[in-house]
């Protein structure tokens, strides 16, 4: 049925405009006169006018519109024949393209044409009643006394019967274009449901590859935070152990903490398509705080100390940590807050702090614990901390609200200038721990940073 209708929708109106010229032929064929009659009969120009113009409708209705109103001032100006009192049937053919014009064509077009309908039918009850124009319409004759009677009398009779005829063919033509659109609604509720579903497997399946990647994280951040933390404690307690050992034992913690943070880059990146997402490097942060300084943050960087090449993995939680300080101070002190930022490369590792000013700092003190201060933010900071080997600190501090971060380079191979005795290894833990509390660089007194970051270890 479908395939029927998709098919008329196109060719069903030249197809009726052909059958409705060959019935008025073959049914004038007798009174067309002699051959070849139809050049010469006085309802050619009329039926033709009504052919093209039931043939156009489903294509250019306008153009249709247009045809039969050619034809009915063309009649009011005495420039076609009047209709014979057996020939107005041929102005049916106005309401047969009406029917294709409501299947076929746009909702304004639709009202242009019905209403286009109205007056045509207006014209035509006056072109059959009057006397100056038609030679009645069969069933009456003429009437000569004058248009006044005639029309009072018959005229809104013979309107409302054209009115009849073209509201059942605009029936018709409504009932076909309602069918197709529920057609068209039943399709795309199928299709949307479809879709639906293919969408709800996509989540399931995305969900199944969350939890494995969380699984997985899980599974090898356990084993290789292990290793390392095995490796670190036999070298320190290994005094005696020779050069070798020492180094072996390094290189295997350092491994495997660059391996769970280039696990977690991997984890975190890898699409749908295979590809890795483009992971950010240290020279990215100056982008990102010439960018966040358009944002309205004050932000004072500075460093100190020669800078140590740092692993990918590593380098991509320092990133991500400056980020997420940048946007904290931004978030939490809005527009114009002071934020400081120093990059300190002097001692066994990258030591970074970030202090911003706390948007109470100068309307006297919160009326809720500092600690509320703290989001989501803060535990994912220092877990990138941890996975890169190191450790993070964060809290408020007077006006401040100061973040400490410790990202080890990893222990060096023993050259000809280091001692031989594993004295050395052991005393690698006394260097971090001196370094661990180094809130100085961000404007601290040395021994007031040293008291807090004995607070903090606690």
């Amino acid at each position: 049925m479908e395939s029927v209708l998709k098919i008329a929708r196109r060719w069903g109106a030249p197809v009726v405009a052909v059958i409705f010229f060959s019935l008025w032929c073959v049914g004038e064929a007798g009174r067309m006169g002699a051959w070849p009659g139809l050049p010469t009969w006085s309802g050619t120009w009329p039926l033709a006018l009504m052919t093209l113009a039931v043939a156009t409708a489903s294509w250019k209705p306008i153009v249709s519109l247009g045809f039969t109103a050619a034809l009915l001032f063309g009649q009011l100006s005495h420039s076609i024949p009047p209709m014979a009192s057996n020939h107005w049937a041929i102005y049916l053919g106005s309401f047969i393209s009406l029917t294709f014009v409501l299947w076929t064509a746009p909702r304004r077009i639709r009202f242009v044409a019905a209403g286009t309908n109205v007056v045509f039918a207006a014209m035509m009850a006056f072109l059959m009643l009057s006397w100056r124009y038609g030679g009645g319409v069969g069933w009456y004759g003429p009437s000569y006394g004058g248009d006044r009677g005639m029309l009072m009398d018959y005229g809104w009779q013979l309107f409302a019967l054209l009115l009849l005829i073209g509201a059942t063919c605009s029936a018709v033509g409504l009932l076909l274009a309602l069918y197709q659109e529920r057609g068209s609604l039943f399709r795309a509720r199928e299709l949307a449901q479809t879709s639906l579903k293919e969408t709800e497997v996509d989540l399931i399946v995305e969900q199944e590859r969350t939890r494995i990647a969380r699984d997985l994280h899980d599974v090898l951040a356990h084993s290789l935070a292990v290793i390392a933390a095995q490796a670190d404690g036999t070298r320190y307690l290994s005094k005696g152990q020779p050069r070798a050992v020492l180094n072996a034992l390094d290189n295997i913690a350092r491994l495997a903490r660059n391996a769970l943070v280039d696990a977690q880059r991997v984890i975190e990146g890898v699409r749908d398509d295979g590809m890795v997402t483009p992971q950010p490097q240290l020279e990215d942060i100056e982008s990102l705080i010439e960018g966040m300084q358009r944002g309205s943050l004050k932000i004072h960087p500075s460093a100190s100390g020669t800078p140590v090449e740092l692993s990918t993995g590593q380098q991509v939680a320092v990133f991500r940590i400056v980020q997420e300080c940048l946007t904290n101070a931004l978030k939490h002190g809005g527009r114009g807050t002071a934020v400081r930022l120093h990059f300190d490369w002097s001692g066994p590792g990258l030591t970074l702090h970030v202090a911003s000013v706390m948007a109470h700092a100068a309307q006297g003190p919160p009326d809720r614990p500092a600690s509320a201060r703290i989001g989501r933010g803060l535990p994912g900071m220092r877990e990138r901390a941890h996975l890169a080997g190191g450790w993070l600190t964060a809290g408020p501090d007077g006006e401040h609200f100061r973040v400490t971060v410790f990202i080890p380079y990893g222990t060096r191979e023993a050259g000809p200038e280091d001692a031989s005795s594993g004295d050395e290894a052991g005393g690698s833990i006394p260097e971090i721990a001196e370094a661990k509390p180094a809130l100085a660089g961000v404007g601290l007194p040395r021994s007031e940073a040293a008291e807090r970051g004995a607070g903090n270890r606690g």
